[in-house]
């Protein structure tokens, strides 16, 4: 396992700069002049001084100039500074993930202790009364957009009945600190994440369903019946550790698209996570946000992708990485 880790790390590493090759030029052949706002909203910038200043900073060096001169200061930790917010993106970067991770890793494991149960007893309860109930409250799940449904929560449960705050995650007039702006933060959670936990069980529970009832027609499920085994047994011990290999894999995909894909959850509750900043970025034309941004997600991808590696040999002992 040891050596197996250590090649797909490796293997990360021109993934890694293929992709900021990718973004680094979508993002600087993109028409405009992101520095243009500079210009237009402090009038004691002249004409000529932001001449110099885009010279100064290489704006109208060559590409492959500018790239390695981006990477070089990425390499030694320097992400630059947002031309929006004039924040340095190093210590932007870190309270924005920390905000998204809060948010979206509470989402994915309710999702998974919800989802993979319900999908068990769909599959083996095919046909009944309570599979044809779960799998309407599947497809309905699926149906509704997550910004829809968080509308739906804020006005019904944040506004009418004022259980929970609309938006934020901390009340700013209140003044807490300590425990208690613990669990103030908590009390800004349950909403949004609710609204995410909800929109994924519903795919999850069906790719479970899914797996399992491929996995229980096989010959070695009835030979474990055969065999005299107890149902909870067989399933849960021989079919549901074989049908978890598929699921596990649409975790991991999930895991990036969370990330990215709560930026509408994040907007409609107003959440200082990563998709907020990122959209806001692209609007702004803060380009060195968007990268910075970006490059985040897509290393957070490759990462899942070896942990989804990893976690096929826990789940099945047939699976041996050399």
């Amino acid at each position: 396992m040891a050596n197996y880790l250590t090649r797909r790390l490796l293997l990360m590493v021109p993934v890694i700069v293929g992709i900021s090759i990718i973004v680094f030029l979508l993002i600087n052949i993109a028409p405009g002049d992101p520095y243009r706002a500079m210009l237009e909203t402090n009038p004691n910038i002249t004409a000529e001084d932001y001449e110099n200043m885009l010279r100064s900073i290489g704006y109208y060096d060559p590409l492959p100039v500018k790239y390695l001169k981006w990477g070089s200061e990425v390499l030694s930790g320097n992400l630059g500074y947002s031309i929006d917010s004039k924040e340095p993106i190093a210590s932007l970067l870190p309270r924005r993930l920390a905000n998204t991770l809060a948010l979206s890793l509470p989402a994915l494991i309710l999702s998974t202790l919800i989802a993979v149960p319900l999908g068990v007893l769909s599959a083996t309860r095919q046909y009944s009364r309570l599979d044809y109930f779960l799998s309407i409250l599947a497809f309905i799940g699926v149906s509704i957009p997550a910004f829809f449904l968080a509308l739906l929560f804020i006005k019904f449960i944040a506004f009418d009945l004022g259980w929970f705050p609309m938006q934020g995650m901390a009340s700013v007039m209140k003044g807490y600190s300590g425990f208690r702006l613990l669990l103030d933060r908590l009390y800004h959670l349950v909403l949004p994440v609710t609204v995410l936990t909800l929109v994924q069980v519903a795919s999850r529970m069906r790719y479970t369903r899914s797996a399992m009832l491929e996995v229980i027609r096989q010959d070695y499920i009835r030979t474990a019946r055969a065999k005299g085994l107890s149902e909870k047994r067989v399933i849960y011990k021989h079919a549901l550790r074989n049908a978890l290999i598929p699921v596990i894999t649409v975790l991991s995909m999930s895991l990036g698209s969370i990330l990215s894909g709560a930026v509408l959850t994040e907007t409609v509750f107003m959440w200082p996570g990563m998709g907020t900043m990122v959209y806001r970025a692209i609007g702004n034309r803060d380009y060195p946000v968007v990268m910075a941004g970006t490059m985040v997600l897509a290393i957070v991808m490759l990462f899942a992708n070896l942990l989804a590696d990893v976690m096929y040999a826990v789940v099945d002992p047939r699976i041996k990485y050399d």
